[in-house]
């Protein structure tokens, strides 16, 4: 066990692997692309057989050099070229995608001419919302709020996506309201004929549109719109190219952060620049072959609540992972750091971010297998400076075609927070996933606190197989309590999915004073 508040992997989970994986991620490359971004179109080879040769492929979208009829972008966050194959982005300004090599890199043409590669999660289309500096997406309730009251601006707002799909809510900071200001939220709506509006009076053809209309009048708004917050920028994908081996002299070791059985994790810079953890390997601590299998589909993985994996450095030793850095650690310790000094629509919130990690692995079709496996459900978790919680240790991490996997026979696992079929057959699916997030609601509601107490594995056993649940945190709701007992069915197909939780959880959040 890794004894670090900022550790993001769990190397223990190394020390066996299925060598399928491989093969399944392979052949699933509508999830996960490995091919060369470098070489887009690579050329087919000649069928010598009686069969007819496959014709060859189009030419590459690049090859228009009037971009004509290619997709348009904007940038909505700044980023430099870290390699010399990539394309600097400056917020606001209009690119010209010319291909699409995967889902987390394009080849981009800015308007001098200058092309390379971008991150796909820093730009969008045009005609989208997110075009608009005062849109941020997916983020919750309880952080836009903390973004309004850190920038303590009379006037501040966001606009962001509501609790019902589709549906968007203006959240306005308001000095006016209380000693310390206050905010509303107000949620734009539809009428019959398409208009917008937050108040009837005042109808607009678009969003763009009425907000521009309130940044120059109230209009029944506890005040107007003056100035848009900004957006948290998000991580992008380890490199732009095939290369996901990081050079150790482009690293800059600083304090340490903990140690474990694997080795240190520190503290460190990649190029002088970006801060990122590092875990210092012991030699021998892990099978190295297997390892890097799996990082090169850790690589892959990018979503804005999991922790991101930059890259490794294998050909030194100590072997080094290099990931990103979350500055508040571990959530289990900064529950219990703050208890009771967070707000019920805090606690939902870190529901929700853990929740949208899990829904994307579970959409991507990987189990998360650590999240019960070696350590606690919060110990998985870190929470970053900004009091988002993201997901991390996807060292057991499994691409499988039919969910699920069965461990070999005396597999360990922490019983307080394993499923009844996990427990009596060691059966994992995203389902048992799905046991294990109700266990860490509940660490979060009870601030901390180690569910069943005090009571062995033994009797813990006992009690799960007569039907016995944790009881309600005292800190929970009904309803909130209603969602963890939900994850607790008897039988794996009796639990929800992610992707149903998400909803119900997001519904929760819109619901905190």
């Amino acid at each position: 066990m890794i004894h670090s508040d900022h550790s993001t992997l769990c190397c223990c989970a190394f020390q066996s692997r299925d060598i399928n994986a491989r093969v399944n991620v392979e052949r699933n490359s509508s999830s996960l692309c490995f091919h060369s971004r470098r070489r887009p179109g690579h050329a087919y080879r000649i069928n010598r057989s009686n069969r007819k040769a496959p014709p060859p492929p189009p030419p590459p979208d690049y090859e228009n050099d009037n971009g004509e009829g290619l997709l348009r972008v904007v940038a909505m966050y700044d980023f430099t070229a870290k390699e010399n194959t990539d394309l600097t982005l400056k917020r606001g300004e209009e690119y010209i995608i010319l291909h699409k090599q995967d889902q987390l890199w394009w080849n981009a043409q800015d308007a001098h001419g200058n092309r390379g590669f971008i991150p796909s999660n820093h730009v969008t289309e045009k005609n989208k919302i997110e075009v608009n500096r005062w849109y941020c997406k997916n983020i919750t309730r309880t952080v836009a709020e903390q973004l309004l009251r850190q920038e303590d601006k009379d006037g501040g707002f966001i606009v962001r996506d509501s609790s019902q799909h589709g549906v968007y809510t203006v959240s306005i900071y308001a000095k006016t309201l209380g000693i310390t200001g206050g905010i509303r939220h107000y949620q734009i709506k539809q009428n019959e004929n398409d208009q917008f509006y937050l108040a009837e009076k005042h109808l607009h053809k678009s969003i763009p549109e009425l907000i521009h209309y309130h940044t120059h009048n109230a209009g029944g708004l506890v005040n107007r719109l003056r100035y848009p917050v900004g957006r948290c920028v998000p991580a992008t994908a380890g490199f732009s190219s095939e290369k996901w081996e990081i050079d150790p002299s482009e690293l800059t070791f600083m304090k340490e952060l903990g140690s474990g059985q694997f080795g240190l994790v520190r503290l460190g810079k990649w190029r002088a620049q970006l801060k990122v953890a590092i875990k210092v390997i012991r030699e021998g601590a892990m099978l190295e072959e297997d390892f890097i299998e799996e990082a090169k589909v850790m690589m892959k993985l990018c979503h804005r609540k999991l922790v991101q994996l930059y890259g490794v450095c294998l050909h030194s030793r100590p072997l080094l992972i290099v990931c990103e850095f979350m500055e508040n650690g571990c959530l289990l310790n900064f529950l219990r750091k703050k208890r009771r000094g967070l707000k019920g629509a805090w606690l939902i919130s870190m529901c929700q971010d853990a929740c949208e990690g899990m829904e994307y692995l579970e959409t991507h079709g990987f189990l998360h297998r650590d999240l019960v496996r070696d350590i606690k459900a919060a110990r998985n978790c870190l929470i970053n400076e900004h009091n988002v919680v993201k997901v991390c240790d996807f060292g057991m991490t499994r691409y499988v075609l039919d969910d699920q996997y069965t461990s070999s026979n005396g597999a360990k696992f922490p019983v307080k927070w394993s499923p009844p079929e996990v427990i009596h057959y060691c059966k994992y699916s995203s389902k048992s996933d799905v046991w294990s997030y109700g266990v860490l609601m509940w660490e979060i509601f009870s601030e901390g606190s180690v569910p069943f107490g005090c009571k062995t594995n033994k009797e813990v056993v006992e009690e799960i197989t007569r039907g016995v649940r944790l009881y309600r945190p005292h800190r929970a709701s009904q309803q909130v309590y209603g969602v963890m007992y939900k994850c607790w069915h008897e039988k794996a197909e009796g639990r929800p999915s992610f992707s149903e939780l998400l909803a119900e959880v997001r519904r929760l959040a819109e619901q905190q004073d």
